[in-house]
Protein backbone atom coordinates (compact mmCIF):
# COMPACT_ATOMS: atom_id res chain seq x y z
CA UNK A 1 0.00 0.00 0.00
CA UNK A 2 3.01 2.32 0.17
CA UNK A 3 2.41 3.52 -3.40
CA UNK A 4 -0.92 5.00 -2.29
CA UNK A 5 0.81 7.97 -0.66
CA UNK A 6 1.22 10.96 -2.99
CA UNK A 7 4.88 11.76 -3.58
CA UNK A 8 6.40 13.92 -0.89
CA UNK A 9 3.40 13.74 1.45
CA UNK A 10 3.71 12.52 5.04
CA UNK A 11 1.56 9.55 5.90
CA UNK A 12 -1.79 10.54 7.40
CA UNK A 13 -2.93 10.07 10.97
CA UNK A 14 -6.44 8.60 11.10
CA UNK A 15 -8.91 8.63 14.00
CA UNK A 16 -10.92 5.40 14.10
CA UNK A 17 -14.22 5.46 16.01
CA UNK A 18 -16.09 2.33 17.10
CA UNK A 19 -19.83 2.85 16.69
CA UNK A 20 -22.85 0.80 17.79
CA UNK A 21 -24.08 -2.63 16.60
CA UNK A 22 -21.21 -2.90 14.15
CA UNK A 23 -21.10 -6.18 12.23
CA UNK A 24 -17.68 -5.06 11.01
CA UNK A 25 -16.44 -5.38 14.63
CA UNK A 26 -18.39 -8.58 15.33
CA UNK A 27 -16.88 -12.07 15.27
CA UNK A 28 -18.36 -15.57 15.12
CA UNK A 29 -19.10 -17.28 18.44
CA UNK A 30 -16.08 -18.86 20.15
CA UNK A 31 -16.87 -22.58 19.97
CA UNK A 32 -14.75 -25.19 21.74
CA UNK A 33 -12.57 -27.02 19.19
CA UNK A 34 -12.53 -30.76 18.58
CA UNK A 35 -8.95 -30.86 19.84
CA UNK A 36 -10.18 -29.60 23.21
CA UNK A 37 -13.23 -31.87 23.12
CA UNK A 38 -11.09 -34.94 22.42
CA UNK A 39 -8.66 -33.97 25.15
CA UNK A 40 -11.42 -33.72 27.73
CA UNK A 41 -13.70 -36.53 26.54
CA UNK A 42 -16.48 -34.28 25.22
CA UNK A 43 -18.72 -35.02 22.21
CA UNK A 44 -17.05 -34.01 18.96
CA UNK A 45 -18.43 -31.61 16.40
CA UNK A 46 -19.30 -33.23 13.04
CA UNK A 47 -16.68 -31.27 11.13
CA UNK A 48 -13.73 -32.36 9.01
CA UNK A 49 -11.53 -29.54 10.30
CA UNK A 50 -11.37 -27.41 13.43
CA UNK A 51 -12.06 -23.74 12.92
CA UNK A 52 -8.98 -21.71 13.80
CA UNK A 53 -9.24 -18.50 15.82
CA UNK A 54 -6.61 -15.75 16.22
CA UNK A 55 -4.77 -16.26 19.52
CA UNK A 56 -1.42 -15.42 21.08
CA UNK A 57 1.38 -17.85 21.88
CA UNK A 58 2.39 -17.89 25.54
CA UNK A 59 5.94 -19.10 24.80
CA UNK A 60 8.23 -19.47 21.76
CA UNK A 61 7.83 -22.69 19.78
CA UNK A 62 9.68 -24.41 16.98
CA UNK A 63 7.57 -25.93 14.24
CA UNK A 64 8.41 -27.90 11.10
CA UNK A 65 6.45 -26.90 8.02
CA UNK A 66 6.21 -29.41 5.21
CA UNK A 67 7.79 -28.01 2.07
CA UNK A 68 5.58 -27.50 -0.99
CA UNK A 69 2.38 -27.57 1.08
CA UNK A 70 1.30 -23.93 0.55
CA UNK A 71 -0.19 -24.58 -2.91
CA UNK A 72 -1.16 -27.72 -4.87
CA UNK A 73 1.27 -26.84 -7.67
CA UNK A 74 4.26 -25.79 -5.59
CA UNK A 75 6.01 -29.12 -6.09
CA UNK A 76 5.46 -28.79 -9.83
CA UNK A 77 7.90 -25.86 -9.74
CA UNK A 78 10.32 -27.48 -7.28
CA UNK A 79 13.26 -26.68 -9.52
CA UNK A 80 12.77 -22.99 -8.81
CA UNK A 81 13.22 -23.45 -5.05
CA UNK A 82 16.25 -23.41 -2.75
CA UNK A 83 16.81 -26.55 -0.69
CA UNK A 84 14.65 -26.95 2.45
CA UNK A 85 16.01 -26.34 5.94
CA UNK A 86 16.10 -30.09 6.57
CA UNK A 87 14.13 -33.32 6.62
CA UNK A 88 12.06 -35.33 9.10
CA UNK A 89 12.63 -39.09 9.11
CA UNK A 90 9.91 -41.66 9.75
CA UNK A 91 10.17 -41.08 13.51
CA UNK A 92 9.84 -37.31 13.24
CA UNK A 93 13.50 -36.67 13.95
CA UNK A 94 14.93 -33.57 12.27
CA UNK A 95 17.92 -34.17 10.01
CA UNK A 96 20.01 -31.53 8.29
CA UNK A 97 20.92 -34.05 5.57
CA UNK A 98 18.30 -36.09 3.73
CA UNK A 99 18.26 -39.47 5.56
CA UNK A 100 16.20 -41.37 2.98
CA UNK A 101 14.19 -40.96 -0.19
CA UNK A 102 10.89 -40.93 1.72
CA UNK A 103 12.00 -38.32 4.31
CA UNK A 104 9.81 -35.22 4.48
CA UNK A 105 11.45 -31.92 3.45
CA UNK A 106 10.65 -29.17 5.95
CA UNK A 107 11.20 -25.55 6.78
CA UNK A 108 12.07 -24.68 10.37
CA UNK A 109 10.03 -21.82 11.80
CA UNK A 110 10.64 -20.21 15.16
CA UNK A 111 7.31 -18.87 16.42
CA UNK A 112 7.48 -16.19 19.06
CA UNK A 113 4.75 -14.41 21.06
CA UNK A 114 6.12 -11.14 19.75
CA UNK A 115 5.17 -12.19 16.22
CA UNK A 116 1.53 -11.42 16.94
CA UNK A 117 -1.60 -13.49 16.58
CA UNK A 118 -1.65 -17.00 15.10
CA UNK A 119 -4.67 -19.03 13.90
CA UNK A 120 -5.04 -21.85 16.42
CA UNK A 121 -7.74 -24.24 17.68
CA UNK A 122 -9.92 -22.74 20.41
CA UNK A 123 -9.31 -24.79 23.58
CA UNK A 124 -11.44 -23.06 26.21
CA UNK A 125 -14.43 -24.70 27.94
CA UNK A 126 -17.18 -23.48 30.22
CA UNK A 127 -16.61 -23.22 33.97
CA UNK A 128 -18.46 -26.53 34.53
CA UNK A 129 -16.14 -28.31 32.08
CA UNK A 130 -18.63 -28.52 29.23
CA UNK A 131 -17.92 -27.28 25.74
CA UNK A 132 -18.86 -23.85 24.51
CA UNK A 133 -21.60 -24.36 21.94
CA UNK A 134 -22.59 -20.71 21.50
CA UNK A 135 -21.76 -17.29 22.95
CA UNK A 136 -23.89 -17.72 26.09
CA UNK A 137 -23.79 -20.54 28.63
CA UNK A 138 -27.27 -21.54 27.46
CA UNK A 139 -29.88 -20.28 24.97
CA UNK A 140 -31.43 -16.94 26.04
CA UNK A 141 -29.06 -16.63 29.00
CA UNK A 142 -28.95 -13.19 30.66
CA UNK A 143 -26.15 -10.77 29.89
CA UNK A 144 -24.17 -11.92 32.94
CA UNK A 145 -24.02 -15.44 31.52
CA UNK A 146 -23.10 -14.42 27.99
CA UNK A 147 -19.77 -13.58 26.44
CA UNK A 148 -19.42 -10.78 23.88
CA UNK A 149 -18.72 -11.25 20.19
CA UNK A 150 -18.13 -7.56 19.38
CA UNK A 151 -14.73 -5.96 19.81
CA UNK A 152 -14.68 -3.00 22.24
CA UNK A 153 -12.82 -0.84 19.72
CA UNK A 154 -11.12 -1.31 16.36
CA UNK A 155 -7.56 -1.88 17.60
CA UNK A 156 -7.73 -5.69 17.49
CA UNK A 157 -9.70 -5.56 14.23
CA UNK A 158 -7.00 -3.54 12.48
CA UNK A 159 -4.30 -5.81 13.92
CA UNK A 160 -6.01 -8.87 12.45
CA UNK A 161 -6.43 -7.23 9.05
CA UNK A 162 -2.69 -6.58 8.91
CA UNK A 163 -1.74 -9.94 10.42
CA UNK A 164 -3.92 -12.21 8.29
CA UNK A 165 -4.91 -10.16 5.27
CA UNK A 166 -3.19 -10.61 1.94
CA UNK A 167 -2.80 -7.92 -0.69
CA UNK A 168 -3.61 -8.91 -4.26
CA UNK A 169 -0.01 -9.90 -5.06
CA UNK A 170 0.65 -11.88 -1.88
CA UNK A 171 2.29 -9.08 0.08
CA UNK A 172 1.08 -8.04 3.54
CA UNK A 173 -1.75 -5.57 3.98
CA UNK A 174 0.60 -3.07 5.55
CA UNK A 175 -1.84 -0.38 6.66
CA UNK A 176 0.59 0.70 9.36
CA UNK A 177 3.13 1.72 6.71
CA UNK A 178 0.55 3.95 5.01
CA UNK A 179 -1.08 5.64 8.01
CA UNK A 180 -0.94 6.00 11.77
CA UNK A 181 -4.09 5.19 13.73
CA UNK A 182 -5.66 6.21 17.03
CA UNK A 183 -8.69 4.30 18.31
CA UNK A 184 -11.71 5.76 20.09
CA UNK A 185 -14.92 4.35 21.56
CA UNK A 186 -17.63 6.87 20.71
CA UNK A 187 -20.65 4.57 21.14
CA UNK A 188 -19.00 1.15 20.93
CA UNK A 189 -20.45 -2.27 20.17
CA UNK A 190 -18.55 -4.03 22.96
CA UNK A 191 -17.94 -3.02 26.55
CA UNK A 192 -15.87 -3.79 29.65
CA UNK A 193 -18.32 -5.10 32.25
CA UNK A 194 -15.98 -5.76 35.19
CA UNK A 195 -13.69 -3.57 37.26
CA UNK A 196 -14.17 -0.22 38.99
CA UNK A 197 -15.38 1.51 35.82
CA UNK A 198 -17.63 -1.29 34.57
CA UNK A 199 -19.76 -0.40 31.58
CA UNK A 200 -23.45 -1.16 31.16
CA UNK A 201 -25.05 -2.90 28.22
CA UNK A 202 -27.53 -0.58 26.55
CA UNK A 203 -26.10 2.52 28.18
CA UNK A 204 -22.38 2.49 27.42
CA UNK A 205 -22.19 -0.08 24.59
CA UNK A 206 -24.71 -1.43 22.12
CA UNK A 207 -24.99 -4.92 20.63
CA UNK A 208 -27.43 -6.82 18.43
CA UNK A 209 -26.00 -10.27 19.23
CA UNK A 210 -26.92 -12.45 21.05
CA UNK A 211 -30.20 -11.31 19.55
CA UNK A 212 -32.17 -11.46 22.79
CA UNK A 213 -29.75 -8.92 24.29
CA UNK A 214 -30.09 -6.36 21.50
CA UNK A 215 -29.68 -2.73 22.57
CA UNK A 216 -29.83 0.59 20.73
CA UNK A 217 -28.20 3.97 21.43
CA UNK A 218 -30.40 6.94 22.21
CA UNK A 219 -30.29 10.64 21.44
CA UNK A 220 -27.98 11.33 24.38
CA UNK A 221 -25.48 8.81 23.00
CA UNK A 222 -25.60 10.53 19.62
CA UNK A 223 -24.87 13.87 21.25
CA UNK A 224 -21.94 12.43 23.21
CA UNK A 225 -20.49 10.75 20.11
CA UNK A 226 -20.79 13.98 18.13
CA UNK A 227 -18.99 15.88 20.88
CA UNK A 228 -16.20 13.31 20.97
CA UNK A 229 -15.62 13.35 17.22
CA UNK A 230 -15.56 17.15 17.22
CA UNK A 231 -13.17 17.25 20.19
CA UNK A 232 -10.79 14.73 18.63
CA UNK A 233 -10.68 16.61 15.33
CA UNK A 234 -10.32 19.97 17.07
CA UNK A 235 -6.85 18.87 18.20
CA UNK A 236 -5.66 19.21 14.61
CA UNK A 237 -3.76 15.91 14.93
CA UNK A 238 -5.76 13.92 12.38
CA UNK A 239 -6.04 13.85 8.61
CA UNK A 240 -9.16 11.72 8.41
CA UNK A 241 -11.82 9.79 10.30
CA UNK A 242 -13.03 6.22 9.90
CA UNK A 243 -16.35 5.52 11.64
CA UNK A 244 -17.40 1.85 12.05
CA UNK A 245 -21.08 1.04 12.60
CA UNK A 246 -23.82 -1.44 11.76
CA UNK A 247 -24.69 -1.57 8.06
CA UNK A 248 -28.39 -0.58 8.41
CA UNK A 249 -27.56 2.77 10.05
CA UNK A 250 -23.99 3.80 9.19
CA UNK A 251 -25.27 6.19 6.51
CA UNK A 252 -27.52 7.97 9.04
CA UNK A 253 -24.74 8.60 11.54
CA UNK A 254 -22.33 9.74 8.83
CA UNK A 255 -24.88 12.16 7.39
CA UNK A 256 -25.42 13.59 10.88
CA UNK A 257 -21.69 13.94 11.49
CA UNK A 258 -21.32 15.59 8.09
CA UNK A 259 -23.89 18.18 9.13
CA UNK A 260 -22.58 18.75 12.65
CA UNK A 261 -18.81 18.27 12.78
CA UNK A 262 -16.70 21.27 11.82
CA UNK A 263 -13.72 19.78 10.05
CA UNK A 264 -11.77 20.03 6.81
CA UNK A 265 -10.63 16.39 6.80
CA UNK A 266 -12.48 13.46 5.21
CA UNK A 267 -15.16 11.68 7.27
CA UNK A 268 -15.70 8.14 6.03
CA UNK A 269 -17.89 5.38 7.40
CA UNK A 270 -17.57 1.63 6.95
CA UNK A 271 -19.86 -1.31 7.60
CA UNK A 272 -19.92 -5.02 6.84
CA UNK A 273 -22.69 -7.34 5.73
CA UNK A 274 -20.89 -10.32 7.28
CA UNK A 275 -19.05 -10.74 10.56
CA UNK A 276 -15.30 -10.28 10.77
CA UNK A 277 -13.46 -13.65 10.42
CA UNK A 278 -16.50 -15.29 8.80
CA UNK A 279 -16.65 -16.70 5.26
CA UNK A 280 -16.39 -13.91 2.66
CA UNK A 281 -16.36 -11.16 5.29
CA UNK A 282 -16.39 -7.82 3.49
CA UNK A 283 -15.49 -5.43 6.30
CA UNK A 284 -11.74 -5.91 6.12
CA UNK A 285 -11.57 -4.74 2.51
CA UNK A 286 -13.87 -1.80 3.22
CA UNK A 287 -11.51 -0.55 5.93
CA UNK A 288 -8.42 -0.98 3.75
CA UNK A 289 -10.21 0.92 0.99
CA UNK A 290 -10.97 3.71 3.48
CA UNK A 291 -7.30 4.02 4.35
CA UNK A 292 -6.48 4.05 0.63
CA UNK A 293 -9.06 6.79 0.05
CA UNK A 294 -7.84 9.05 2.87
CA UNK A 295 -4.16 8.53 2.08
CA UNK A 296 -4.72 9.39 -1.61
CA UNK A 297 -5.98 12.89 -0.65
CA UNK A 298 -8.39 12.70 -3.59
CA UNK A 299 -11.15 14.12 -1.37
CA UNK A 300 -9.21 17.37 -0.82
CA UNK A 301 -9.37 20.52 -2.92
CA UNK A 302 -6.45 22.76 -3.87
CA UNK A 303 -6.48 24.28 -0.36
CA UNK A 304 -6.21 20.86 1.25
CA UNK A 305 -9.83 20.97 2.46
CA UNK A 306 -12.35 18.17 2.15
CA UNK A 307 -14.74 18.74 -0.75
CA UNK A 308 -16.93 15.63 -0.55
CA UNK A 309 -18.41 15.73 2.95
CA UNK A 310 -19.23 12.61 4.93
CA UNK A 311 -19.04 9.43 2.85
CA UNK A 312 -19.75 5.73 3.23
CA UNK A 313 -17.15 3.43 1.64
CA UNK A 314 -18.35 -0.10 0.94
CA UNK A 315 -17.91 -2.58 -1.91
CA UNK A 316 -15.15 -0.45 -3.51
CA UNK A 317 -17.44 2.54 -4.01
CA UNK A 318 -17.52 5.88 -2.20
CA UNK A 319 -21.08 7.09 -1.55
CA UNK A 320 -22.16 10.47 -0.29
CA UNK A 321 -23.66 9.69 3.12
CA UNK A 322 -26.65 11.87 2.28
CA UNK A 323 -27.47 9.78 -0.78
CA UNK A 324 -27.05 6.12 0.14
CA UNK A 325 -29.02 3.51 2.04
CA UNK A 326 -28.82 -0.20 2.74
CA UNK A 327 -31.45 -2.24 0.92
CA UNK A 328 -30.28 -5.82 1.54
CA UNK A 329 -27.93 -7.77 3.79
CA UNK A 330 -25.48 -8.87 1.10
CA UNK A 331 -22.41 -7.40 -0.57
CA UNK A 332 -23.67 -4.85 -3.03
CA UNK A 333 -26.71 -4.28 -0.86
CA UNK A 334 -26.38 -0.48 -0.88
CA UNK A 335 -28.21 1.82 -3.27
CA UNK A 336 -28.11 5.47 -4.16
CA UNK A 337 -31.15 7.37 -2.89
CA UNK A 338 -32.86 10.43 -4.27
CA UNK A 339 -32.28 9.65 -7.93
CA UNK A 340 -29.45 12.15 -8.47
CA UNK A 341 -25.94 10.69 -8.29
CA UNK A 342 -24.68 9.46 -4.92
CA UNK A 343 -21.44 7.69 -5.90
CA UNK A 344 -18.78 10.38 -5.50
CA UNK A 345 -15.70 8.24 -6.14
CA UNK A 346 -14.57 4.84 -7.34
CA UNK A 347 -11.75 3.08 -5.51
CA UNK A 348 -10.21 2.24 -8.85
CA UNK A 349 -9.40 -1.45 -8.34
CA UNK A 350 -5.61 -1.66 -8.68
CA UNK A 351 -5.36 2.03 -9.47
CA UNK A 352 -5.84 5.14 -7.35
CA UNK A 353 -9.29 6.42 -6.30
CA UNK A 354 -11.04 8.60 -8.85
CA UNK A 355 -13.72 11.20 -8.23
CA UNK A 356 -16.95 10.91 -10.19
CA UNK A 357 -18.77 14.07 -9.05
CA UNK A 358 -18.77 16.73 -6.33
CA UNK A 359 -21.82 17.02 -4.04
CA UNK A 360 -23.75 20.28 -4.33
CA UNK A 361 -24.97 20.28 -0.71
CA UNK A 362 -23.24 22.00 2.21
CA UNK A 363 -21.29 19.84 4.65
CA UNK A 364 -18.70 19.81 7.45
CA UNK A 365 -16.73 23.08 7.45
CA UNK A 366 -19.26 24.59 5.00
CA UNK A 367 -22.35 23.45 6.90
CA UNK A 368 -24.56 26.10 8.47
CA UNK A 369 -25.39 23.48 11.11
CA UNK A 370 -21.86 22.69 12.26
CA UNK A 371 -21.40 22.47 15.98
CA UNK A 372 -19.02 25.42 16.27
CA UNK A 373 -21.58 27.94 14.94
CA UNK A 374 -24.73 26.64 16.64
CA UNK A 375 -26.24 28.90 19.33
CA UNK A 376 -26.05 27.91 22.96
CA UNK A 377 -29.76 28.54 23.53
CA UNK A 378 -32.86 28.37 21.32
CA UNK A 379 -36.60 28.68 21.92
CA UNK A 380 -38.58 25.55 22.66
CA UNK A 381 -42.24 24.85 23.46
CA UNK A 382 -44.05 23.30 26.40
CA UNK A 383 -47.57 22.87 27.75
CA UNK A 384 -50.37 20.77 26.27
CA UNK A 385 -52.96 20.96 23.51
CA UNK A 386 -55.68 21.22 26.14
CA UNK A 387 -54.17 23.96 28.33
CA UNK A 388 -52.16 25.85 25.72
CA UNK A 389 -48.62 26.01 24.37
CA UNK A 390 -45.98 28.48 25.49
CA UNK A 391 -42.40 29.24 24.55
CA UNK A 392 -39.47 28.26 26.76
CA UNK A 393 -35.71 28.60 26.42
CA UNK A 394 -33.64 25.46 25.84
CA UNK A 395 -29.90 25.29 26.56
CA UNK A 396 -28.54 23.23 23.69
CA UNK A 397 -24.76 23.71 23.87
CA UNK A 398 -22.14 24.19 26.56
CA UNK A 399 -18.35 24.05 26.81
CA UNK A 400 -18.45 20.30 26.14
CA UNK A 401 -20.54 20.60 22.98
CA UNK A 402 -24.12 19.47 22.55
CA UNK A 403 -26.18 19.09 25.74
CA UNK A 404 -27.26 15.43 25.55
CA UNK A 405 -30.66 16.00 27.14
CA UNK A 406 -31.51 18.76 24.66
CA UNK A 407 -31.30 16.77 21.44
CA UNK A 408 -34.58 17.18 19.55
CA UNK A 409 -37.18 14.42 19.38
CA UNK A 410 -38.31 13.98 15.76
CA UNK A 411 -40.90 11.31 14.92
CA UNK A 412 -41.58 9.72 11.54
CA UNK A 413 -45.16 9.09 10.48
CA UNK A 414 -45.90 7.14 7.32
CA UNK A 415 -48.86 7.64 5.01
CA UNK A 416 -50.57 4.66 3.43
CA UNK A 417 -53.84 4.57 1.52
CA UNK A 418 -57.04 2.89 2.69
CA UNK A 419 -57.35 4.00 6.28
CA UNK A 420 -59.99 2.43 8.51
CA UNK A 421 -62.34 5.14 7.31
CA UNK A 422 -61.97 7.17 4.17
CA UNK A 423 -60.95 10.79 4.61
CA UNK A 424 -61.94 14.08 3.07
CA UNK A 425 -61.84 17.74 4.00
CA UNK A 426 -65.10 17.40 5.93
CA UNK A 427 -64.41 14.21 7.85
CA UNK A 428 -63.44 12.29 9.84
CA UNK A 429 -62.24 14.87 12.37
CA UNK A 430 -58.57 15.52 13.14
CA UNK A 431 -59.07 13.84 16.53
CA UNK A 432 -59.06 10.50 14.67
CA UNK A 433 -55.26 10.84 14.39
CA UNK A 434 -54.71 9.70 17.95
CA UNK A 435 -51.06 8.69 17.47
CA UNK A 436 -49.98 12.06 16.13
CA UNK A 437 -51.98 14.04 18.70
CA UNK A 438 -50.65 11.89 21.53
CA UNK A 439 -47.09 12.41 20.32
CA UNK A 440 -47.66 16.18 20.16
CA UNK A 441 -48.76 16.20 23.80
CA UNK A 442 -45.88 13.93 24.82
CA UNK A 443 -43.45 16.27 23.08
CA UNK A 444 -44.94 19.30 24.81
CA UNK A 445 -44.52 17.54 28.15
CA UNK A 446 -41.02 16.13 27.66
CA UNK A 447 -39.27 17.42 24.52
CA UNK A 448 -39.30 21.20 24.05
CA UNK A 449 -37.46 20.74 20.76
CA UNK A 450 -39.39 18.32 18.59
CA UNK A 451 -40.91 17.81 15.16
CA UNK A 452 -42.25 15.34 12.63
CA UNK A 453 -41.34 13.86 9.29
CA UNK A 454 -44.24 12.68 7.15
CA UNK A 455 -43.26 10.02 4.64
CA UNK A 456 -46.13 10.65 2.26
CA UNK A 457 -46.87 10.18 -1.41
CA UNK A 458 -43.97 10.02 -3.84
CA UNK A 459 -42.58 12.40 -4.62
CA UNK A 460 -44.67 15.20 -3.13
CA UNK A 461 -44.80 14.00 0.48
CA UNK A 462 -48.47 14.77 1.09
CA UNK A 463 -50.64 12.50 3.20
CA UNK A 464 -54.42 12.20 3.49
CA UNK A 465 -56.43 15.23 4.68
CA UNK A 466 -56.89 13.96 8.23
CA UNK A 467 -53.19 13.22 8.76
CA UNK A 468 -52.27 16.52 7.10
CA UNK A 469 -54.60 18.34 9.50
CA UNK A 470 -53.13 16.61 12.54
CA UNK A 471 -49.61 17.49 11.40
CA UNK A 472 -50.81 21.04 10.91
CA UNK A 473 -51.72 21.06 14.61
CA UNK A 474 -48.12 20.03 15.34
CA UNK A 475 -46.84 22.92 13.21
CA UNK A 476 -48.89 25.50 15.09
CA UNK A 477 -47.87 23.90 18.39
CA UNK A 478 -44.28 24.86 17.50
CA UNK A 479 -43.13 21.60 15.90
CA UNK A 480 -41.83 21.83 12.31
CA UNK A 481 -43.00 19.10 9.92
CA UNK A 482 -41.03 17.86 6.92
CA UNK A 483 -42.68 16.13 3.98
CA UNK A 484 -40.74 13.46 2.08
CA UNK A 485 -41.63 10.97 -0.62
CA UNK A 486 -42.23 7.31 0.07
CA UNK A 487 -39.25 4.98 0.49
CA UNK A 488 -36.31 5.62 -1.84
CA UNK A 489 -37.94 8.47 -3.69
CA UNK A 490 -36.41 9.54 -6.98
CA UNK A 491 -38.13 12.91 -7.17
CA UNK A 492 -38.38 16.07 -5.11
CA UNK A 493 -41.01 16.65 -2.46
CA UNK A 494 -41.85 20.13 -3.75
CA UNK A 495 -43.25 22.79 -1.45
CA UNK A 496 -47.05 22.87 -1.77
CA UNK A 497 -47.89 24.40 1.63
CA UNK A 498 -45.73 27.17 3.14
CA UNK A 499 -46.37 25.87 6.67
CA UNK A 500 -44.66 22.55 5.85
CA UNK A 501 -40.99 21.93 4.97
CA UNK A 502 -40.16 20.17 1.72
CA UNK A 503 -37.69 17.35 2.25
CA UNK A 504 -36.55 17.52 -1.38
CA UNK A 505 -35.17 14.07 -2.30
CA UNK A 506 -34.18 13.01 1.22
CA UNK A 507 -35.39 9.75 2.66
CA UNK A 508 -37.50 10.06 5.79
CA UNK A 509 -34.63 8.92 8.03
CA UNK A 510 -32.21 11.49 6.58
CA UNK A 511 -34.87 14.22 6.77
CA UNK A 512 -35.29 13.38 10.45
CA UNK A 513 -31.59 13.98 11.10
CA UNK A 514 -31.53 17.24 9.17
CA UNK A 515 -34.61 18.45 11.07
CA UNK A 516 -32.93 17.58 14.39
CA UNK A 517 -29.90 19.64 13.40
CA UNK A 518 -32.09 22.51 12.16
CA UNK A 519 -33.98 22.59 15.47
CA UNK A 520 -30.66 23.02 17.27
CA UNK A 521 -29.98 26.08 15.11
CA UNK A 522 -33.42 27.69 14.82
CA UNK A 523 -35.42 26.33 17.75
CA UNK A 524 -39.15 25.69 17.79
CA UNK A 525 -41.65 27.44 15.56
CA UNK A 526 -43.72 30.25 17.18
CA UNK A 527 -46.74 28.49 18.76
CA UNK A 528 -50.30 29.63 18.17
CA UNK A 529 -52.63 30.35 21.06
CA UNK A 530 -54.92 27.63 19.70
CA UNK A 531 -52.94 25.21 17.50
CA UNK A 532 -56.22 23.88 16.07
CA UNK A 533 -57.28 27.36 14.89
CA UNK A 534 -54.33 29.69 14.19
CA UNK A 535 -55.05 33.32 13.34
CA UNK A 536 -53.89 34.87 10.04
CA UNK A 537 -51.09 36.68 11.88
CA UNK A 538 -50.00 33.46 13.61
CA UNK A 539 -50.02 31.65 10.26
CA UNK A 540 -47.89 34.39 8.70
CA UNK A 541 -45.37 34.20 11.56
CA UNK A 542 -45.19 30.43 11.17
CA UNK A 543 -44.67 30.65 7.41
CA UNK A 544 -41.80 33.10 7.95
CA UNK A 545 -40.13 30.75 10.47
CA UNK A 546 -40.67 27.70 8.25
CA UNK A 547 -38.95 29.52 5.39
CA UNK A 548 -35.74 29.56 7.45
CA UNK A 549 -36.00 25.80 7.85
CA UNK A 550 -36.68 25.41 4.15
CA UNK A 551 -33.48 27.27 3.33
CA UNK A 552 -31.49 24.70 5.31
CA UNK A 553 -33.26 21.80 3.60
CA UNK A 554 -32.58 23.32 0.21
CA UNK A 555 -28.85 23.51 0.84
CA UNK A 556 -27.88 20.56 3.09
Amino acid sequence: MDDLLPAGMPRPRIAVFAGPTATILNTPDLITSNKARARHGLPLLPARFDSLRPQRLAWPATVYVEAFSAHPLERDAAGLYAPPDGWLDGNGTFCSEQPSEDATPVYVVELDPADGLYPLPYMARQADGSAWEETATAPYAPAGAARQTFYPDARRFYEEIERFGLADHGTPVAMGSVADFAFFRAAPSGGYTTGPEAERLGQDFFVYYPYHLQSEPGLANLAQATNEVQAVLATGEFDGVQWLEGSPTVDETLYWLGLMVDTKVPLVGHAAQRRHQSLSADGDRNVVDGVKFIASRVALDERGEDRLGACVIVDELVYSARDVTKVDARPGGYEVTGGHGGVVADLGGYGPPQLTYLPARRHTHRSELRLTVLPERVPGVSGSLASGVSSTDVDTKDAGGLVPTALPHVSITKYSRYAATGTSTDGPPVTEEVEILARIDANLANAPLSGFVCEGMSPFGMADPTRNAALGVAVFAGMPVVRTGRGNTGGMAYRTDPTFISGNNLTATKARLLLMAALLKLGALPPAADPFNPTPDERAATEKAVAQYQSLFDTH
